[in-house]
């Protein structure tokens, strides 16, 4: 063999043992000096945190009967590094979401630079399980819930709904979000570089689960009480009504419907304003169901009483410059009569003998100018000055309902004074098994008084006869009010009221019925908003299973004022 090719191989021999020693010493650094350090970088570039999404807790209704659940639902999401993996199954991919492989395609470029971007949240499992089966590379799923209403519209305005992440937007979902949502969980787990979960590690944080949340609301009375809602509204062409009813003995809420009203499982095309709550935010003028607070401060000033004649003269009372009327001449009435006919004029007459302060108070007593602290988002307080700023015609007005604003929730508070022997009780929409004391305002006498009186416009020749309950007595008061205009009251729109509890001689529930500008078919209280709350409370009492406490009377020619 020639000297130099041994020379060339030599070399070619200490040049790979030295490579070799090279290799062999940069492995000894990396396993032995630099492992703590470069073990550090790979979990850095490949452990990452996950959230594991508590289920948010039900709504049910005080039988258990469910109005809010949390269904689960798979959604999808990619690294947008991953496009040109990803783009052969993009075609497949848009008709299970819906969507086109150009949308899809445009999303992930937008997304450049993020961690990740979202392709489709919230795929029903069923729908879900042939995106997985494509195996697609670098698509991952996670496992959320999505709000689901079974009610639908028919509890919408009360229980509202939750975003597409869960967080309460509106309703009691809004108000009780945070006892509702629970808390998340975290864990560790290992990702490659496309971000496909490998396997996990540990766990961080336990996730807690949503508290359930149970209301005072009975279902059955709230289908009830949408539908005869919904019909009379729709019957009398009227642009909006809200219907409440309240358990006498708990102050829960048992019903509460408005219409129009919405499905919060479709809210697409909706408007917000088919959101509200007008049970709860939308104010009126009484109207003639204050009277029964005039007479009752009347009482309790020792102004009046119960057998004192009002000489309600040829029909009409002139207050400043305000002329108040009758719409009949009643001549001299007592204090029966001015509810049972409802006596514009007899009410201003008793009012005008009463201390301001004296009215003022017998109607904050109750609860107007204040809101009822439901705990429903956004209620409203209504309208009520301060009698030291009263002029004489606005204590004469507001003697039949003008001049301040309620809700109807308010109202039925308002008039649960009389069905619990003068005591206020708090309003409660979440069930409750305490019996709630209540705060004083009336004294039991003139409570059992008013119960009686309130019986009256029930009777023949009232202007409430059509609110009647076959087999039980009833106690309660029309309305028939003015809408206010541009240009001052409109005798052509209205608001048609009625507010009464039963059974009178054992109260165990209070309703409103509220009917907004009803435009054909009556404007009355007495014709519009009565027989929905005879229905309604019909209904309920046999529902709850009330003693009955009288038997019906014979019709009467419903005789329709204010």
């Amino acid at each position: 063999m020639p000297r130099g090719f041994r020379i060339r191989i030599a070399v070619c021999t200490v040049a790979l043992a030295v490579c070799a020693l090279i290799l062999a010493g940069r492995a000894v650094q990396l396993h032995l000096l630099e492992n703590e350090f470069l073990e550090s970088r790979a979990d850095a570039q490949q452990v990452r945190e996950a959230k594991i999404v508590a289920r948010r807790g039900r709504i049910l209704d005080r039988n258990g009967q469910p109005l809010a659940v949390s269904a689960p639902v798979d959604s999808f999401w990619v690294h947008p590094g991953s496009l040109e993996s990803l783009r052969p199954y993009l075609p497949r991919l848009a008709q299970t979401f819906d969507s086109s492989a150009e949308q899809l395609e445009q999303r992930m470029e937008r997304a450049r630079g993020r961690e990740f971007v979202w392709l489709k949240r919230g795929l029903p499992p069923g729908r879900s399980q042939t995106v997985v089966d494509l195996k697609a590379p670098g698509l991952q799923v996670r496992r959320e819930y999505r709000r689901y209403y079974p009610a639908g519209e028919i509890a919408g305005h009360l229980v509202g709904f939750a975003g597409i992440d869960e967080n309460g937007q509106e309703g009691l979902e809004l108000a009780f979000d945070s006892w509702l949502k629970g808390r998340d969980g975290r864990k560790q787990v290992v990702r490659d570089r496309l971000g496909r979960h490998v396997r996990d590690i540990a766990g961080i944080s336990p996730l807690e689960r949503g508290r359930d949340l149970r209301l005072g609301l009975d279902l059955r009375i709230q289908y009830l009480a949408h539908a005869e809602l919904k019909d009379a509204v729709e019957r009398h062409g009227a642009r909006s009504g809200s219907v409440v009813l309240l358990d006498t003995l708990s102050g829960e809420v048992l019903a509460m419907v408005s219409q129009p009203s919405f499905n919060p499982n479709d809210r697409q095309g909706l408007q917000p304003r088919n959101y509200r709550n007008r049970a709860a935010l939308d104010l009126f003028e009484p109207g003639s169901t204050i009277k029964p607070l005039v007479v009752a401060a009347a009482l309790e000033s020792g102004a009046w009483a119960l057998d004192e004649r009002i000489d309600t003269g040829p029909g009409y009372v002139k207050v400043g410059p305000k002329v108040i009327k009758d719409r009949t001449p009643l001549g001299v009435i007592d204090l029966a009569t001015l509810l049972r006919r409802s006596s514009q004029v007899g009410a201003t007459t008793v009012a005008m003998k009463l201390a301001p302060h004296r009215f003022w108070e017998t109607l904050t007593g109750v609860g107007f100018g204040r809101a009822t602290e439901s705990g429903f988002p956004g209620e409203a307080d209504g309208s009520l000055y301060n009698y030291k700023h009263w002029k004489p015609v606005d204590q004469a007005v507001m003697a039949y309902g003008y001049g301040l604003a309620v809700t109807p929730l308010q109202l039925a508070r308002a008039y649960a004074v009389f069905a619990t022997g003068g005591r206020t009780i708090p309003v409660s929409l979440v069930r409750t098994d305490e019996r709630p004391g209540g705060v004083r305002v009336l004294s039991a006498h003139t409570a059992a008084i008013m119960s009686e009186l309130l019986e009256q416009p029930l009777g023949p020749g009232g202007t409430a006869t059509a609110a009647r309950v076959p087999g039980y007595r009833v106690a309660g008061k029309t309305g028939t009010v003015e809408k206010l205009g541009p240009e001052g009251y409109d005798s052509e729109r209205h608001t048609a009221l009625f507010v009464g509890f039963a059974p009178a001689s054992r109260p165990r529930v209070v309703a409103v019925v509220v009917i907004d500008d009803p435009a054909v078919n009556g404007y009355f209280g007495g014709q519009v908003a009565a027989p929905v709350f005879s229905r309604v409370v019909t209904g309920a009492l046999r529902l709850i299973g009330a003693p009955m406490d009288g038997v019906p009377e014979a019709s009467d020619t419903l005789v329709a004022s204010r």
